[in-house]
C-alpha cells in the first residue's frame, strides 16, 4: 500500500493485522502523498491489533521502499509469490475466478494510493509475469477501505477462510 495520512493509515495497518496479514509493505508510487511513516507507532499498533485478535505471529512490518525497488526485488528474490493488483480497471469478475489456481501459494497483495497508480506504473504491474489483477467492485474504493476488501475477497476465494 501506499502510505496514507496518520490516522488512515493507522486504521488500514490495524485492519490488515485483523485481516491475516503476514507483512505490512508500505509503496512509494508516482501519487503517493505522505511518504514518511513513523515505524514504532505503526510496531505498536501492530502488536496492539495482534493482541486483540489473538494472532500468534504479528506480521512483519517492512521498510517504506519505492514500487520499482519492491517489483525488482519481487522478481529477483520472491518469484514464486503472486502479486494480486488491486486494479481499478480490471474487468469485474468474481475475486474467486480471478484467483484460481492460487490456493496454498504465497501471495502479496498491492493497493494503489489516493488518486490511483499512474499510467506508467499501472502498464508495468499488467506486464510482470507473477502479477494476477483483480477488481474490487464496481465502485472507486479509499485506499483503506481497498485493503479490506481485498483482504476479504482474497481469504474467502483462497484463504484460510475456505477449506482446503
Amino acid at each position: 500500500f501506499a502510505p496514507l495520512r496518520k490516522e488512515r493509515l493507522d486504521w488500514l495497518v490495524e485492519k490488515a493485522v485483523e485481516m491475516g496479514a503476514g507483512r505490512i509493505a508500505p509503496v512509494i508510487t508516482e501519487h503517493t502523498q505522505h511518504a514518511r511513516l513513523k515505524a514504532d507507532r505503526l510496531g505498536a499498533i501492530i502488536l496492539e491489533a495482534a493482541q486483540q485478535c489473538g494472532v500468534l505471529a504479528p506480521p512483519m512490518l517492512d521498510p517504506v521502499r519505492p514500487l520499482a525497488e519492491v517489483l525488482s526485488t519481487w522478481e529477483a528474490g520472491e518469484a514464486d509469490r503472486t502479486l494480486v493488483f488491486c486494479d481499478e480497471q480490471a474487468p469485474l469478475a468474481s475475486p474467486t475466478e480471478a484467483m484460481a489456481g492460487l490456493r496454498g501459494r504465497p501471495l502479496g497483495v498491492l493497493i494503489g494510493p489516493e488518486g490511483g497508480f499512474s499510467m506508467a506504473e499501472r502498464s508495468t504491474l499488467l506486464a510482470v509475469p507473477y502479477g494476477r489483477t483483480i477488481a474490487l467492485g464496481p465502485r472507486i474504493l479509499r485506499a483503506e477501505t481497498a485493503v479490506v476488501a481485498a483482504l476479504v475477497a482474497i481469504q474467502m476465494a483462497v484463504g484460510d477462510w475456505t477449506p482446503s
